[in-house]
């Protein structure tokens, strides 16, 4: 059986001071959520005191990124190692943001995903199409070529300790969601690759997240879906109550 995952990812937003108190509110309101994974991502500078917060509680501990190395010259980077001392359980990786902005690629993912397990955390692997690669029909090369890159050389094994979140681009912060049929036949398109590297067992025990302005009012529909397992929440995930407003119909749903 496939979990729900439900991770917030605050993104550059909230003060240490700020995460915190979100923290603790996020712990408070999910303390009944019992077959729901929930996790959350502050900024760097906020992981360490948040891990304090999430002591004891059934809320993961995210990192929004790392470095492939475990320690040197990589200024402003933060490696695996440091995530693991603090007690991170996920780290987001590819991004669509970091492949934008900040030279993310396919080989860099696929590296990252190999020292995060190495070290017994899950990669939160994010994957996604461009509006205008959707427009000139690539959706599934880009797909295809972003599941291969992430899982090259990986065993069955190590696939089953990952999570993947599909995020279409041009959904994200945008307050544009694809419809619950587009994103389930994406979802639906991503087992298939799995199944096809590693066979049927393995993709189906693996959980897909969708990511681009998942909110509750939408959440429902789309955890419905046969092959969306949860959500990578962004700008949702930055109050307590829209985020377990979302968390909230995938407890329901996977009871």
């Amino acid at each position: 059986m496939r979990k729900i995952v439900i991770a917030g990812n605050w993104k550059m937003n909230k003060t240490v001071a700020e995460s915190v108190t979100l923290a603790s509110e996020v712990v408070a309101a999910a303390s009944g959520i019992r077959n729901v994974v929930v996790a959350i991502a502050p900024t760097y500078l906020a992981l360490a005191k948040v891990a304090d917060v999430l002591a004891g509680s059934n809320v993961k501990l995210a990192a929004q990124d790392v470095h492939w190395e475990n320690q040197g010259a990589f200024t402003g980077k933060v490696s695996a190692d440091m995530l693991k001392e603090i007690g991170v359980d996920y780290v987001i990786i590819g991004h669509s943001e970091q492949r934008t902005y900040f030279g993310e690629t396919d080989e860099t993912v696929n590296r990252k995903v190999r020292k995060v397990q190495s070290l017994g955390m899950t990669p939160i692997i994010c994957i996604g199409e461009t509006l205008a690669e959707r427009r000139e029909g690539r959706l599934e090369s880009v797909l295809t070529t972003q599941v291969n890159g992430a899982y090259a050389g990986l065993s069955g094994d190590d696939a089953l300790r990952t999570v993947i979140a599909y995020e279409p681009v041009w959904a994200i912060g945008t307050g544009v969601t694809a419809t619950d049929d587009e994103a389930q036949q994406a979802h639906a398109f991503v087992r298939g690759l799995l199944a096809g590297l590693y066979g049927e067992d393995v993709a189906q025990s693996i959980s897909i997240q969708y990511g681009g302005s998942m909110k509750p009012e939408n959440a429902a529909g789309l955890l419905a879906q046969k092959d969306i397992d949860g959500g990578l929440i962004g700008g949702a995930a930055l109050k307590a109550d829209s985020f377990l407003g979302i968390v909230a119909p995938g407890e329901a749903l996977s009871k």
